[in-house]
């Protein structure tokens, strides 16, 4: 209980009292007293479970580093080629009437996602070569106990019986390692038209926090599939961060496949033809020395300078400051020639297959 010189505030779960100038006045004066639903709204949190909780308030402003999967088009396309493929796949493995459908595409953080992995599961933990990262692929226990009762000659129709608190058998897990290696498989063949990478399984985790690939931080994409057989299946999910797209990034901005982004093959095939016939100034330079600024302007006419080429001195073909080759000075009929004595420089040689 508080005095009457130092009163106190009581701030309740469902309201809070904000004073005259941002400080709380408890004496009277102008009150605005906020309702737990205007709190909510202003930190932007929301009960609904509809996910749209963090598209406004304190939440937008954290989560505005993530990247929307929407601003890489071409990511849609490979995701939708690995459902097809993994629906045959899955087909030809199971040998059963196999569907699979992709749930959602969405970014997360990489620590929340860890963090809200529904146990058991398996985590496998995939490194794309080409790309010098890792990506993390999270197989449910629904779909490991489907997998394994179809694998095993289970009845159809039938829900598969689920032992609870112990951890996965070495048969589970080598015929669950067997469907991941299909999947990655099919991940390879999906991005094949956008660019060659391949797959690896590098382990297999049963805790999360040894499924580390980034920092709890980082921005990562999350593909979320559903595999369903008869009745029986679970869901599958791959998380790819954004540091192991980085190398692709440019492909994935493409809105359509084989995108140039502005080159025309056409144009370039005719600038390097025009490039072929176009005149060029070539400067013939007996000798070059360097002289002090204070000399050239005392230079008057009729003054001679002094060069140190001989007059058998072999002198340099230019292109503007290209150096091409040397050559000898002559005189053919009436007019002064040079007759070019060596092959064009390793420099002249570059420049060229750059402008061409």
């Amino acid at each position: 209980m508080a005095d009457e010189e130092n009163p106190a505030v009581t701030i309740t779960p469902t309201e809070i009292e904000f004073g005259r100038g941002g400080a709380i006045d408890g004496a009277g004066g102008a009150e605005r007293i906020l309702n737990q639903e205007e709190i909510d709204a202003l930190l932007g949190f929301s009960f609904k479970g509809d996910g749209a909780d963090s598209g406004f308030g304190i939440r937008s402003i954290i989560n505005s580093a993530l990247v929307s999967y929407e601003r890489l088009p071409m990511l849609e396309i490979v995701f939708d080629r690995l459902v097809r493929y993994m629906t045959t796949s899955l087909r030809n493995f199971t040998g059963d009437n196999v569907e699979v459908t992709l749930d959602s595409v969405s970014s997360v953080r990489f620590g929340e996602y860890l963090n809200s992995i529904p146990l058991p599961a398996i985590l496998s933990v995939f490194k794309a070569e080409q790309l010098e990262n890792f990506g993390l692929l999270t197989v449910d226990s629904n779909l490991i106990y489907s997998i394994v009762d179809v694998l095993l000659g289970g009845r159809r129709g039938g829900n598969p019986v689920r032992v609870d608190g112990r951890p996965y058998t070495t048969i589970e897990r080598a015929l669950v390692e067997r469907m991941i290696q299909l999947v990655l498989a099919d991940a390879k063949a999906a991005f094949e038209p956008l660019t060659p990478v391949t797959l690896t399984l590098d382990r297999m985790e049963t805790n999360p926090r040894f499924a580390a690939i980034a920092r709890p931080g980082n921005a990562a994409i999350l593909l979320k599939l559903r595999v369903d057989m008869d009745g029986r299946g679970g869901s599958l999910e791959v998380l790819l961060p954004y540091a192991t797209l980085e190398p692709i990034r440019k492909m994935l901005l493409q809105q359509f496949m084989g995108e140039k982004f502005g080159r025309d093959n056409i144009w370039e095939g005719h600038l390097a033809t025009e490039i072929w016939t176009t005149k060029m100034e070539v400067r013939a330079v007996l000798g070059e020395q360097m002289i002090s600024l204070r000399r050239a302007l005392d230079f008057k006419v009729g003054e001679t300078l002094m060069l140190e080429a001989q007059p058998d001195s072999p002198v340099e073909l230019r292109a503007g400051t290209i150096p091409l080759t040397h050559a000898r000075v002559g005189r053919r009929n009436l007019n002064l020639a040079v007759r070019v004595e060596a092959p064009l420089s390793a420099v002249a040689r570059q420049a060229i297959q750059e402008a061409t």
